[in-house]
């Protein structure tokens, strides 16, 4: 069941991405059509599979995490491929995963350099580091370093959040 419902976190990251690329300028589209059903598929570690489907019916939020309300229709079937059982229009309620995103933690630049160690010169061209933090599922440093260098920065703009609520429902045909 696990496999299910990471099968299902992906779709919604999936249908996210999708709505993000078709998203036109609002002088450039006409009324968004509703989105249709979204296929799932997931196997179980006893060889069980389950196949279905989940229709979106809006975006919400919940401390501070994008989540996709739908209905869930499907089949689960054992190994052998016998049905054990049916789920038609099940509530769910997924997270939406953004895409990964980066944040810088050093940028340092040296000139060049000259120094002179009782005897031994030695000359350094400019020099640049930069170092970024890439966080996302499995970027353990990269989450951690992220979640550092952005520790003091509080807790963003969320008087942003309806309006992107707003679009994303708009986007599924409810007009909220």
């Amino acid at each position: 069941m696990r496999r299910v419902l990471t099968s299902l976190s992906a779709i919604a990251v999936a249908l996210l991405t999708v709505l993000a690329l078709t998203a036109a300028p609002a002088s450039a589209r006409e009324a968004p059509a509703p989105l249709d059903s979204v296929p799932v598929t997931g196997t179980a570690d006893d060889g069980s599979t389950f196949t279905g489907t989940v229709t979106p019916t809006a975006f919400t939020s919940q401390d501070r995490q994008l989540l996709l309300n739908g209905t869930l229709d499907g089949t689960m079937r054992d190994a052998s491929g016998a049905t054990t059982g049916t789920v038609t229009d099940q509530a769910v309620t997924l997270p939406v995963g953004l895409p990964s995103a980066s944040c810088p933690i050093l940028d340092l630049t040296l000139g060049p350099l000259d120094l002179d160690l009782l005897g031994l010169t030695v000359h350094l061209d400019r020099v640049v580091l930069d170092i970024t933090a890439v966080s996302g599922p499995g970027k353990l440093l990269g989450n951690l370093l992220c979640a550092i260098a952005g520790i003091l920065d509080g807790p963003g703009d969320l008087g942003l959040l309806p309006a992107l609520l707003a679009q994303l429902n708009a986007l599924l045909g409810l007009g909220r």
